[in-house]
Parts: structure tokens; C-alpha cells; sequence
């Protein structure tokens, strides 16, 4: 009577165990995914984007080393003061401590094109003591400036309350979004003066 019964079990239980194989063997598969063969796919959609930026006086690549370690893609668009408007030509000033060290070697100057976009690639920034990792922007037009900063984590892209005062007319594209994988990320983050 107990045999039949193990049989039954197994039986019923055999599609979970297909499900429970099936979930490890794709798992392991991601995980030995190169990390340069993702961020090579990443450069191809850089690339694409790159051509609608316009150049800007220093390169808009930061990585120490491409497709070693955490990178980051932060692209988005500069707006008038509304919020309405894409603002061409707005100096964006972005620096971050570099991987591993207390230093900002990791610094760029880049120019909104005519849509009002920007983007950079960069290493992803060390935290200093007692703070979230961030990267500093400060963005220029017409004589107006003023610094802002974006807080980056693993889980997400996050804005301070000085940040939000200053551009909540942005609405809905206030807040910033990151997409990507664990070593190759994606920030939309919008600005607006």
C-alpha cells in the first residue's frame, strides 16, 4: 500500500521537480553570461544614442576600464525653467568619486544637444563615509547655474528633497529610472533650468 502511494506522489510531483531543474539550469546559464558580451550589446545601443549628442569638450566617457565592473549609462534631457521645453546647448557638469578611492578623477563637461539630451558612461561611483554613492551635476545656461546630485544604489536612482524643489515642474519626468543589469545600468535622469 505504501508503494503505490510513493509512485502517486512522485508522479504529481514530477512536473514541479521539470519546474524546480529547469529554473537552476537557466539560472546558471545567466550567471555565466560574460559580463562583456552584455556590455557590448550595451555599447551597440550607446552608440546609436551617441549620434543624436552633441559633442561635447571633453569625452563622454569616463570608464577607467570598459566592461570591467559596475557601469553606468546616465542619459536624460535638459528643460526650461516650465519644464515644457527641451533646452539645447545647456553645459552639464558632472564629476563622482572614482571606484575604490576618495578621489574625483571621474569628471566631464557635456553640451545638450539641439533636442535638449545628454548622456555619459561612466564606472560606478564610490561612496564617500556615511553617504549613498552619488554623482554631482551642475548645469549651466544663460548666465543661470546651480549643482544637484544624483544617488545611485544597485536597487535603484534616487533624488534629494533640494533636487525635487528646484525641478518639480518636471512632473512626471522628475524622478529618475534605471534599468539594466547588475554590472550594466541605465539612469534617465532629467534636469531643468
Amino acid at each position: 500500500m505504501l508503494k503505490p502511494l510513493i509512485l502517486n506522489c512522485m508522479k504529481t510531483n514530477r512536473t514541479r521537480r521539470l519546474f524546480l531543474r529547469n529554473t537552476a539550469l537557466t539560472a546558471v546559464g545567466i550567471a555565466l553570461v560574460p559580463s562583456a558580451i552584455l556590455a557590448k550589446q550595451n555599447k551597440k545601443n550607446f552608440v546609436s544614442f551617441k549620434d543624436h549628442v552633441a559633442s561635447a569638450p571633453n569625452n563622454s566617457d569616463l570608464r577607467t576600464f570598459p566592461f570591467v565592473g559596475k557601469q553606468l549609462t546616465v542619459k536624460g534631457c535638459v528643460y526650461d525653467k516650465s519644464g515644457l521645453y527641451p533646452l539645447a546647448n545647456a553645459s552639464i557638469e558632472v564629476w563622482h568619486l572614482s571606484p575604490n578611492s576618495n578621489k574625483f578623477s571621474h569628471k566631464a563637461k557635456l553640451v545638450s544637444n539641439a533636442s535638449g539630451a545628454y548622456l555619459f558612461q561612466t564606472d560606478f561611483p564610490n561612496k564617500e563615509e556615511g553617504k549613498a554613492p552619488r554623482i554631482y551635476f551642475k548645469l549651466s545656461h544663460g548666465g543661470t547655474s546651480y549643482s544637484t546630485e544624483l544617488l545611485v544604489s544597485d536597487y535603484g536612482a534616487h533624488i534629494t528633497g533640494e533636487h525635487w524643489e528646484r525641478n518639480k515642474q518636471l512632473e512626471s519626468k522628475l524622478f529618475p529610472k534605471k534599468r539594466g543589469t547588475f554590472n550594466a545600468s541605465t539612469i534617465t535622469f532629467n534636469l531643468s533650468i
